[in-house]
């Protein structure tokens, strides 16, 4: 049976695509059924933001502990765009995504100038500045109370029921989502992969690699204010903790937890980290860090691809194994049916 399941994979990769996407779309659509709305909210927000992390470190090879800086500048000026502007949340959330990608562009033409753990230092020292700035800056941010109040305005609609907000933020989510896959999937998605792989023989190919690195750098922090946007919405309020640097290691363990370089095992890890911290909380548990590390240990040591990227690994393993142990169909005398020999139990 295990055998017939693989083989049929094998002979129809597009059909499990599909098939992944509609049991994804029928699963983000049941979510605010089996969880409180607003942690389905968050489940969303915290996906697409770890799509974003892995679209720079699985695809690009940059690994960034500074992306808290865009997730938090999104989440602020989304937070004033509908505090002082009474536009829709639809144009503040992309008012919040602008600002992020137009500040991803000075940072990452300095940051792209470096590699490894380099490039991850500079980031980190970059959100700490923004996260410096923002709690100096009172008279705009709030310093440490942060903004409060932030409105749910659509017209015609009372966005006040948790409810419907996640269904009016779902689109925003998965319209970025859309972006992340296209982007993966696209020629420019596999110059970033090859920059990945072996930048030396890129650049010897001919291709700016800095630039695609800094345009990559762009897409995904302005997918992160896409998320932080829609979840300083979901909240209500905005803390100084959404530009912290654990913002970013959490993130980045979601992202691991995962699988890198896997799209879909960012939202799985950013799913098991979200609901888990949520269970403990609720729970009265206050040492939710120790459980996630625990886990994160584990996940790492037990499976280095990641939960996604072990589970595919194991069934790409098994089709290959498939196909090696299927003997060769020979050709039939005519008249004749060709005999295949029968499936091993």
């Amino acid at each position: 049976m295990t055998l017939t399941v693989l083989r049929a994979l094998g002979r129809r990769p597009a059909w499990v695509r599909y098939g992944l996407l509609l049991v994804g779309l029928v699963l983000a659509a049941a979510l605010p059924w089996t969880l409180y709305p607003p942690v389905a909210t968050d489940i969303l927000c915290w996906g697409l933001f770890a799509v974003a992390v892995d679209l720079l470190l699985g695809f690009t090879g940059l690994l960034s502990f500074g992306h808290a800086a865009f997730w938090g500048t999104a989440a602020y000026t989304t937070g004033l765009i509908a505090l002082h502007s009474g536009l829709p949340f639809y144009v503040a959330v992309l008012g919040g995504a602008a600002a992020a990608g137009v500040l991803a562009v000075p940072i990452g033409l300095l940051s792209v100038r470096r590699t490894g753990i380099y490039f991850a230092m500079v980031t980190l020292a970059f959100a700490q500045t923004i996260y410096y700035v923002a709690n100096q800056w009172r008279d705009v941010t709030g310093g440490e109370n942060g903004l409060q109040g932030i409105p749910r305005t659509l017209p015609g609609i009372d966005l006040s029921d948790s409810f419907l907000f996640y269904y009016a933020a779902l689109p925003v989510i998965l319209a970025g989502l859309y972006a992340a896959w296209r982007v993966v999937h696209s020629p420019f998605g596999r110059v970033i992969v090859a920059i990945r792989d072996n930048p030396a023989r890129v650049r010897a190919l001919g291709y700016p690699v800095s630039r695609y690195q800094l345009v990559a750098f762009v897409i995904s922090a302005t997918l992160s204010g896409l998320a932080g946007g829609v979840f300083a919405v979901n909240q209500g309020f905005v803390a100084l903790d959404a530009l912290y640097w654990t913002t970013s290691g959490q993130v980045v363990v979601m992202t691991v937890l995962g699988g890198i370089g896997t799209l879909w095992g960012s939202l799985v890890g950013a799913a098991l980290v979200v609901r888990l911290e949520d269970w403990l909380s609720t729970a009265g548990f206050e040492e939710v860090g120790l459980v996630t590390g625990a886990i994160f240990i584990v996940v790492v040591l037990v499976f280095r691809r990641g939960l996604w990227g072990t589970a595919t690994h194991w069934l790409r393993s098994g089709r290959r194994e498939t196909s090696e142990q299927a003997p060769p169909v020979q050709d039939a005398p005519a008249g004749r049916a060709a005999e295949v020999a029968p499936e091993p139990r």
